[in-house]
C-alpha cells in the first residue's frame, strides 16, 4: 500500500515531460524529461545497421530508420509504465538527427525510391569535381557566401544531384510530381504525422543549412542555387524555425505507444545544433565537442554569420522561436572519431567492444611514437581534402595493438585540436575550456588525453545526453506548449567532470607537430577512378606508373634478347 501511494504520490510531482528522438548515424533513441529539472527519466535505443555497397558508399534502410523509432518509442513507454509514469504527461516531442544523410520517397505510396545516402558517403567525389570545374578559377569556396559551406560530398545538394543522375524511380518521380527530398528530421515528421494521409513536409533553418540549398541570410531556399545543382524547388520541405508546432503525431491505437498519438512535435535540431542547445551554450564565444560517429566542434557566433579563413564552416546554431532571431555558429567537421573504435573492432578485430579500446591504451599508456591518421572518407575540417586516405606511420617492431589502440583515442584528439586552432584563428579569442558530450565521452581516458592535447580544461556533463535534452527543450518551449523556459535564470545547474591538463605543453606540442606530419603524408592517395576492365574489376593499366613500368620491362626484355642474341 505504502509502495503505491508513493509511487503515485511520486507521479504527482513530475509534473510535465518532454521526449525526444534522437536519429543519429549507428543508432536511434527516444528519451523522456522532467521539463522541470531536465532530469533523463527512461530512453530506449536500437542500433542501425549501415551497409556498404561498393567502396565509399554508406547506406542505411528509411524503413528501418523509421521503424527504429516506433520500437523506441514503444519500449520506452513500457519503461515508464513500469515506473509508474504517467505517459499522458509528455506534452511534446522533439527531433533531432544525423544531418546531411539524403532521403527521396513517394508523396503518393509513401514508399521511400532509394536508401538514404549517409552524410560520410563518397560516392558523390566525381560529382564534385564536376561542379568545381565548372565555378570561375576551379573553386570549391564559390557558393560560400550564401551556405556557409565549401562544395563537397559531405552536403544533402550533391547527394540529390547524384540520385536524380543515378536512379531511374528518383529521375521518374520528380519528372511525375510525386517526389519528396528531406534529412532524416523530414522524413521522420512526414511518417509520424501521417505520412500519405496529410504529413507534414517540413525541415528547421539547422538542417536546412547543411543542404547548401538554403541561403543563411535570406534564411530560405534559395532559387539561384537550386538551379546551380538543377534541383527542382517543388520536392523541398518547407523551411521552419527549430522551436514550434510542426503537426500532431498519429500513431497506431493499438500500440502502447499510441498513447503518443495527438502530442505536438515541436523541437527540431541537426543533432550538433542540439548538442548546443543541450549543452546550454546560448552565449557568444561559448563552445563544445560532441564525439560520436565522426567529431563536431561548434562555436556560437551570435546573431551575425561569421566566415572563416581557416577551413570552418559556417552553419545556422539555432533559430528557437518563429519570431525569435536565428543564431550561428562556425563548425569543424570530423568524420571519423568513434567510427575509428568500430573499424578497430569490426575490420581488424583487434577489441571487442569500446571499453576494450581504453583498456588497450591504458595498459601502455602511449602510441610509442605511431600516429593514426583515421581518413577514411577524406579529410573534413579544416582541410576539405577528399584525396585523403587512412595512414598508420612511425610502426617499429616493438609496435603492438595496445599502441595502435592508444594512437586511435589521440587521432581524436589531434583533430579536435586542429579544429579549435582554426577556431581560435577565426575568432581571435581562444577557448579557455571546451564542453563535451557524446558516446565517446565516456571514456576517461580520451578524455584526459584530450585535455593534454588541448592544454585547456574539458568539461564534460553528469548526464551525457545532451543532444537528445537540446531537442526536448525546442520542443518543451514552443509556443502553444511552452512547459520549459529558456530564460537563462531558469535553466537548471549542470552537474560536470572536469578534466585538468596533465602533461608540460612542451611535449603535447611535440606529438601534435608528428600528427601534422602524418596528415601531410595522408593526403593525394586517390587522385583519379581507376579504369575498369570488362571483367569489372580494375584494370592493371589503371596506374599509369605500373602501366610504363609493365611496358617499359616487356621492352627491356626484348631489348636484352636482341642484345645477347640467340642462345
Amino acid at each position: 500500500m505504502n509502495g503505491s501511494m508513493a509511487a503515485s504520490s511520486h507521479r504527482i510531482t513530475l509534473g510535465p515531460l518532454v521526449a525526444a528522438i534522437d536519429q543519429g548515424t549507428s543508432s536511434t533513441r527516444f528519451l523522456v524529461f522532467n521539463s522541470k529539472t531536465a532530469e533523463l527519466l527512461s530512453h530506449h535505443q536500437v542500433e542501425i545497421k549501415q551497409s556498404f555497397p561498393k567502396e565509399g558508399w554508406v547506406e542505411e534502410d528509411p524503413k528501418e530508420i523509421l521503424q527504429s523509432v516506433y520500437e523506441c518509442m514503444e519500449r520506452t513507454c513500457e519503461k515508464l509504465m513500469q515506473l509508474n509514469i504517467d505517459i499522458s504527461n509528455i506534452k511534446a516531442i522533439g527531433v533531432t538527427n544525423q544531418r546531411e544523410t539524403t532521403l527521396v520517397w513517394d508523396k503518393e505510396t509513401g514508399e521511400p525510391l532509394y536508401n538514404a545516402i549517409v552524410w560520410l558517403d563518397l560516392r558523390t567525389q566525381s560529382t564534385v569535381e564536376r561542379l568545381i570545374n565548372r565555378t570561375p578559377g576551379r573553386n570549391k569556396n564559390h557558393l560560400r557566401h550564401k551556405t556557409g559551406l565549401p562544395i563537397s560530398t559531405y552536403f544533402s545538394a550533391v547527394k540529390l544531384r547524384w540520385l536524380m543522375d543515378n536512379v531511374d524511380e528518383v529521375r521518374d518521380a520528380v519528372v511525375s510530381h510525386r517526389a519528396m527530398f528531406g534529412t532524416v528530421d523530414s522524413w521522420l515528421i512526414w511518417c509520424l504525422t501521417g505520412g500519405k494521409s496529410g504529413g507534414v513536409h517540413c525541415t528547421d533553418v539547422t538542417n536546412a543549412s547543411r543542404t547548401m540549398l538554403f541561403n543563411i541570410h535570406t534564411m530560405d531556399w534559395d532559387p539561384e542555387l537550386c538551379k546551380y545543382f538543377g534541383i527542382p524547388m517543388e520536392i523541398l520541405p518547407r523551411v521552419r524555425s527549430s522551436s514550434e508546432i510542426y503537426g500532431l503525431m498519429k500513431i497506431s491505437s493499438c500500440w502502447k505507444s499510441g498513447a503518443l498519438s495527438g502530442i505536438p512535435i515541436s523541437g527540431c535540431l541537426g543533432d550538433q545544433s542540439a548538442a548546443l542547445v543541450g549543452q546550454m551554450c546560448f552565449q557568444d564565444g561559448q563552445a563544445k565537442n560532441t564525439y560520436g560517429t565522426g567529431c563536431f566542434l561548434l562555436r556560437n557566433t551570435g546573431a551575425k554569420p561569421v566566415m572563416s579563413d581557416h577551413g570552418l564552416l559556417t552553419t545556422v546554431a539555432y533559430k528557437l522561436g518563429r519570431d525569435k532571431p536565428a543564431c550561428y555558429a562556425l563548425e569543424g567537421s570530423v568524420a571519423i572519431a568513434g567510427a575509428v573504435v568500430r573499424w578497430l573492432e569490426d575490420n581488424l578485430g583487434i577489441i571487442g567492444s569500446s571499453e576494450e579500446l581504453e583498456k588497450l591504451a591504458a595498459s601502455v599508456g602511449t602510441s610509442y611514437g605511431c600516429y593514426f591518421v583515421p581518413a577514411f572518407s577524406g579529410l573534413y575540417a579544416p582541410y576539405w581534402e577528399p584525396s585523403a586516405r587512412g595512414i598508420i606511420c612511425g610502426l617499429t617492431q616493438f609496435t603492438n595493438k595496445s599502441h595502435l589502440a592508444f594512437a586511435a583515442l589521440e587521432a581524436v584528439c589531434f583533430q579536435t585540436r586542429e579544429i579549435l586552432d582554426a577556431m581560435n584563428q577565426d575568432s581571435g579569442i581562444p577557448l579557455t575550456q571546451l564542453q563535451v558530450d557524446g558516446g565517446m565521452t565516456s571514456n576517461k581516458l580520451l578524455m584526459q588525453l584530450q585535455a593534454d592535447i588541448l592544454c585547456i580544461p574539458v568539461v564534460k556533463p553528469s548526464m551525457p545526453e545532451t543532444t537528445a535534452l537540446g531537442a526536448a527543450m525546442a520542443a518543451g518551449a514552443a509556443e502553444g506548449v511552452s512547459v520549459w523556459s529558456l530564460n537563462p535564470e531558469d535553466l537548471s545547474e549542470v552537474t560536470s567532470e572536469k578534466f585538468d591538463p596533465q602533461i608540460n605543453p612542451e611535449e603535447s606540442e611535440f606529438r601534435y607537430a608528428r600528427w601534422k606530419k602524418a596528415v601531410e603524408k595522408s593526403k593525394n592517395w586517390e587522385t583519379t577512378q581507376p579504369v575498369v576492365n570488362g571483367n569489372g574489376e580494375p584494370s592493371i593499366f589503371s596506374s599509369v606508373p605500373l602501366g610504363f613500368y609493365i611496358i617499359g620491362s616487356m621492352l627491356m626484355l626484348i631489348g636484352a634478347k636482341y642484345i645477347t642474341g640467340p642462345d
